[in-house]
């Protein structure tokens, strides 16, 4: 039996990690009590005698308790943006490419990946690498998400009875999303992305855009060529067919339906005309998107069949 000790699982990605791991076979949780979840030396003595430290912080905070864990030689998953392009961690996106899943396992620090990026990263990564798409090109990223996404403050909000809430809101309009670094070094672009998400006023599901303006009917085969190949052996990353929305929404693709899921699925639409084209990923901003690849990234780390305790129904 492995150990795992939550740093912050009373936030809204600690509780679902927590959640998925108390039907997890192999994995026992180790809690600190709720009066020391600010003390250093209890936090490191937990450290200690667990197999991996998993920190479900505002990002300053992850970075405290990473160099505690650092300090004691307890491995690390954070599940913050804090270390994600950071020297020494191996980024927690095992479908990155083939080197990705053994680099998680061998990893001391791992940096699970944000919910927007790993729609984008999945979708740019393959087809820059394929080169299917330029590198040096300026991408627009446009996506919503259920409001889970926000966090506890958020979630209140829009679950209060008297609170008005906008169907649709978006934000990250100052260009300084924590996403856009990592979604532009992990795809691979010379250039930073033009990101700009959205909440909308359901609790969780997200789709990701990426429009592609200028493209030819060789490129659009090409890409749904490069993205199935990439993952045609992968689990959780299901790349749909040319032009295919979701039967039971269509002619809509909704951001519904994977909820507790730690599926990604891929879409590539293409004009009649083959010059215009659209990229789309859907997925679970709580599943794949937080505490599903949290579960995922730890099974790895500990040697553990990849899947057990990530789906949640």
């Amino acid at each position: 039996m492995k150990s795992v000790f939550i740093d912050g699982e009373s936030g809204t990605t600690g509780l679902q990690v927590r959640e998925r791991l108390a039907r997890h076979p192999q994995i026992e949780v180790v809690s600190i009590g709720p009066e020391l979840k600010r003390d250093a030396k209890e936090k490191c003595r937990l450290m200690r005698e667990v197999d991996v430290a998993v920190l479900c912080l505002p990002d300053a905070a992850a970075k405290e308790s990473a160099a505690l864990a650092q300090s004691v030689d307890c491995r690390v998953l954070d599940a913050s943006s804090a270390h994600r392009t950071a020297e020494g961690w191996v980024f927690g996106l095992p479908e990155l490419n083939e080197q990705q899943r053994a680099a998680i396992a061998d990893a001391q620090c791992v940096a699970n990946a944000g919910c927007y990026a790993s729609g984008a990263i999945l979708m740019l990564a393959p087809l820059v690498s394929a080169g299917a798409l330029p590198p040096d090109a300026v991408y627009a990223i446009n996506a919503i998400s259920g409001y889970s996404g926000g966090g506890k403050p958020l979630i209140e909000n829009y679950e209060s009875e008297i609170t008005q809430n906008p169907a649709v809101a978006a934000y990250g309009l100052d260009f300084q999303h924590k996403h856009i670094r990592e979604i532009q070094v992990l795809s691979g672009l010379a250039h930073a992305p033009i990101f700009i998400p959205s909440i909308g006023n359901y609790r969780q599901g997200m789709l990701v855009s990426i429009p592609l303006p200028q493209v030819n009917e060789e490129q659009l085969v090409l890409m749904q060529d490069a993205l199935e190949q990439a993952y045609h052996s992968e689990d959780f990353v299901i790349v749909q067919p040319f032009n295919r929305t979701d039967p039971e929404t269509a002619p809509f693709l909704t951001p519904h339906g994977l909820g507790g899921s730690n599926e990604v699925h891929l879409h590539l639409f293409g004009s009649e005309d083959g010059t215009r084209g659209l990229l789309m990923a859907k997925l679970d901003n709580l599943g794949k998107g937080a505490s599903g690849a949290a579960v995922q990234n730890l099974n790895l780390m500990l040697g553990l069949e990849e899947s057990l305790g990530v789906e949640l129904y």
